[in-house]
């Protein structure tokens, strides 16, 4: 099968693209008529054979946001105690941070165990390898098995944060066509923004997991992925730019998704109309975190 774009064997060797982010919510009925009323598609929700459940939203450069929800805490509750390291990292980021949030990047690789061995030399692997299986649905209704391998990295007793490198053993033959198409015109993911009392810190943790040099001033640094930055900021730096409190302080935090949209006036137009408060920061259109949202998003016009 050739190389999607969210495939690391689209790219030349080097950093890894984004493939997706996980953003935590208390319940996916509310994150699906959150993001309905910013003019997005939603997929059906998909079930993880370890208690979690999502409902995605895919876009045309590969990549899509997975809003998070605990479907069977009682098959979560043991995925922990089996040391299922997605469902122990969850757990841990909703019991900091409560249920709405954005706690994981997820990385595209080729060859999951070949990571982890790397996490694992430099000190940064958050658990044990997880392969899993689990039963996707297109817009049409037709069903097919995606299969994937993880492998985790975070900083030594980090809760707020993780990122991980996702390989997919079988991608669905499925159409994501209709999936892909939002009424806000957005196309994709650019940049992910992270916050840091101590950036500097952060560093290695992200330039190991990306396999991506840091490149930037102390209070700024951008991490250059194939499809995506991952721009990690002081809180001062974050406020400055969005107009947003960073919140309490953390080692590393997840706050902010930056969309390719085709027009920003019809985002802005869209989003109001669904009663939807937004800023306007420069070229962007910021809206802050809400139920189901769990980060600040942010339309920008991309010629």
């Amino acid at each position: 099968m050739p190389a999607g774009p969210h495939s690391p064997d689209a790219y030349p060797p080097g950093a890894y693209p984004l493939d997706h982010l996980v953003l935590p919510t208390a319940s996916l009925d509310v994150a699906r008529a959150r993001l309905v009323s910013l003019g997005f598609v939603v997929a059906p929700a998909g079930i993880h054979p370890f208690g979690t459940e999502n409902c995605c939203v895919f876009l045309e450069d590969g990549t899509y946001l997975e809003p998070l929800a605990v479907g069977n805490a009682q098959a979560a509750a043991k995925a922990i105690a089996d040391g299922n390291v997605f469902v122990t990292r969850d757990r841990a980021y909703r019991d900091k941070r409560g249920n709405e949030g954005f706690s994981a990047v997820v990385l595209g690789t080729g060859n999951a165990k070949a990571d982890h061995a790397r996490y694992v030399e430099a000190g940064l692997s958050a658990g044990d390898v997880l392969s899993f299986s689990r039963a996707f649905t297109d817009a049409a209704g037709k069903s097919d098995t995606a299969s994937f391998k993880l492998a985790f990295a975070s900083g030594a007793g980090a809760t707020d944060a993780f990122l991980f490198a996702c390989e997919r053993i079988n991608a669905p033959k499925v159409d994501r066509t209709a999936l892909q198409i939002h009424a806000n015109g957005a196309t994709g993911i650019v940049e992910v923004v992270a916050v840091s009392d101590e950036p500097s810190v952060q560093h290695r943790l992200i330039s190991i997991a990306a396999r991506s040099p840091a490149a930037g001033q102390v209070s700024s640094t951008a991490f250059g992925l194939p499809n995506a930055t991952l721009t990690l900021l002081d809180p001062v730096a974050f406020e400055t730019r969005f107009g947003i409190a960073a919140g309490a302080p953390s080692e590393l935090r997840f706050v902010g998704v930056v969309f390719s949209v085709r027009r920003a006036d019809a985002v802005a137009k869209l989003i109001a109309a669904s009663s939807v408060e937004y800023d306007i920061r420069g070229n962007d259109i910021v809206v802050r975190p809400a139920p189901g949202q769990g980060a600040a998003f942010i339309f920008r016009e991309i010629a």
